[in-house]
């Protein structure tokens, strides 16, 4: 499916579903962030777990509770790396890879970024498998969704710039499953979540899509430029190796080669927001 072209900060007419009635009653979005979030998960008791029923990946959403909140999180175990030309679903790939590791090593590159598009996400041991825990957004629309069910974004330029941020992630992080539209979630005050990055980070060079890649967030793009390999291998090392590192920064390298002809092709203005 080709996402439409979206216009930096632009009053695009976009679509998405109202929380029903009675949702406001409920928790929403994510109800911790941070180091918080991520204690929360590491240690609160798993009392109950069910398959989600969607993906190939075999995900659990499990309830958790530290004994003062209960708390939704999908658990992940899958690994499996393919090195090689493979034939896939989708048709041929190379040096296919699909793991839970990418899942905590996505949320560890967005906290670099400064993004929060990656809900909090850690490794665990659960039942003697290691796998990678994330806080379930409450009350989320997946893109599937929205699409089925019409209501505007409240402010549409920020709603845009959202939009703009996820290609940019994971065009960067070389996901190829970035086309499938249950892969971003929506809660309920329109807030933009970057889901399912299990077969991120490959070792390609290239980006998948440049056209995809129109408006750029300044301050994403500075804290891009500060991407080192020292630093990637500090904060993603545990989950990822160097040659994956080494291909996610030369698609960094890509993406600011492709900031600065964005540039001279419609001017700054265009090209950059806040």
């Amino acid at each position: 499916m080709k996402a439409p072209v979206l216009l930096c900060g632009a009053a695009l007419a976009l679509t998405l579903a109202a929380p029903v009635a009675g949702e406001e009653q409920k928790l929403s979005g994510l109800s911790l962030q941070g180091q918080e979030a991520e204690e929360f998960l590491r240690t609160a008791r798993v009392v109950d777990r069910e398959g989600i029923g969607k993906g190939i990946t075999r995900p659990e959403k499990l309830t958790l509770t530290d004994d003062k909140q209960t708390l939704h999180a999908a658990w992940k175990t899958i690994d499996v790396h393919k090195p090689g030309q493979q034939r896939m679903e989708r048709g041929w790939e190379f040096d296919f890879r699909d793991s839970w590791k990418s899942e905590v090593a996505a949320y560890e590159l967005d906290k670099l970024l400064g993004l929060g598009l990656v809900p909090p996400t850690v490794e665990r041991r659960i039942d003697g498998r290691v796998g990678s825990l994330q806080l379930w957004v409450e009350q989320a629309l997946t893109e599937d969704d929205r699409a089925k069910r019409k209501l505007q974004p409240p402010h549409l330029p920020r709603w845009n710039n959202q939009l703009h941020n996820v290609r940019l992630f994971h065009q960067l992080t070389y996901n190829t499953d970035f086309q499938n539209v249950r892969n971003v979630l929506v809660d309920p005050t329109f807030r933009v979540y970057a889901i399912d990055n299990s077969r991120a980070f490959r070792i390609q060079t290239q980006l998948m899509v440049p056209d995809d890649l129109q408006c750029f967030s300044r301050s994403v793009l500075e804290k891009l430029k500060a991407l080192d390999l020292p630093l990637l291998e500090e904060k993603l090392g545990p989950w990822t190796d160097k040659i994956q590192i080494e291909g996610l920064l030369a698609r960094r390298d890509a993406i600011l080669a492709l900031v600065e002809k964005r540039i001279k092709q419609k001017g700054e203005g265009v090209v950059l927001f806040y």
